[in-house]
């Protein structure tokens, strides 16, 4: 039997997240019941599980769409916290969604209180001062063709 000094290296936690907009350029937003603010659809990547595969999972189980997210957008380093330890964030992009696609949205009762197509003003009224950095950088990022690199929401580069 062979030792894996990779077991012995830290491990960060993943969440994994998707951009989504519609035609006229709102964000998707989701309301978890978890949670006192909205967010992006997205969520932890289990363990032996790609940030693509994540990602992709979670948009069909939050919001009942098959999704198959596009390049990725965003890398945000969060540092730890004193309820959280620190972690790696990234936003892939989820598209554009006709009228129809968004009328087959259904969300889990148990998960989610609802969703709701947002602005970037109203989006910054319903998110946390960091995820509405890092869903700002995703925008210009989708809009620009670019990856950015955050740490805390903040660009480093």
């Amino acid at each position: 039997m062979t030792d894996d000094y990779t077991a012995t290296l830290p491990r960060k936690r993943m969440g994994a997240g998707a951009l989504i907009t519609d035609e006229q350029g709102r964000v998707l937003l989701v309301e978890p019941t978890y949670k006192p603010y909205f967010e992006v659809p997205g969520g932890t990547v289990e363990a032996d599980e790609s940030p693509h595969a994540a990602v992709t999972r979670e948009l069909a189980e939050e919001l009942g769409l098959a999704v198959r997210p596009g390049r990725l957008l965003v890398v945000d380093w969060v540092p730890p916290r004193p309820d959280r330890t620190e972690g790696l964030m990234l936003v892939f992009d989820g598209g554009t969604l006709t009228p129809d696609q968004a009328g087959q949205i259904r969300v889990p009762a148990d998960e989610l209180r609802g969703w709701a197509w947002c602005t970037e003003r109203e989006a910054a009224e319903r998110l946390p001062a960091l995820l509405n950095r890092r869903i700002t950088a995703a925008l210009r990022a989708r809009a620009g063709n670019a990856i950015a690199y955050l740490e805390d929401g903040h660009a480093v580069m």
